[in-house]
């Protein structure tokens, strides 16, 4: 079994940065790609940045590419998102995901290949 526990969100000013951290645990996560996808009140859940098992490739939305980072560190089992110059549409509940081996890595974009979710945490950028 994997869980995840997301952390690093809060409240801050237009222009900002936040640092997303997901702790994973499980055996073989390793071998997981992941991937944060992010939810704002009354729309679908939206794909934000994905990253692969070993970190070679990555992936972001249009809307957050330039200006977040994904990474992961394997030894330390954590996922970490770096979001700078936030802007108000950037506020949402940012979720951690882990995708299995059950689908490619260039189905990482699509929610509905992920296997595990961690609880979310909010992030909320004013203007």
């Amino acid at each position: 079994q994997v869980q995840l526990v997301e952390s690093g969100g809060g409240l801050v000013q237009a222009g900002s940065s936040l640092r997303l951290a997901c702790v994973i645990s499980g055996r073989t996560w390793t071998t997981y790609a992941m991937g944060w996808f992010r939810q704002a009140p009354g729309k679908e859940r939206e794909f934000v940045s994905a990253i692969s098992w070993n970190g070679d490739t990555s992936y972001y939305s249009d809307s957050v590419k330039g200006r977040f980072t994904i990474s992961r560190d394997n030894v330390k089992k954590t996922v970490t998102l770096q979001m700078n110059s936030l802007k108000p549409e950037d506020t949402a509940v940012y979720y951690c995901a882990a995708l299995s081996g059950g689908a490619p890595f260039t189905a990482a974009r699509q929610s509905q290949h992920y296997d595990y979710w961690g609880q979310g945490t909010q992030v909320t950028v004013s203007s």
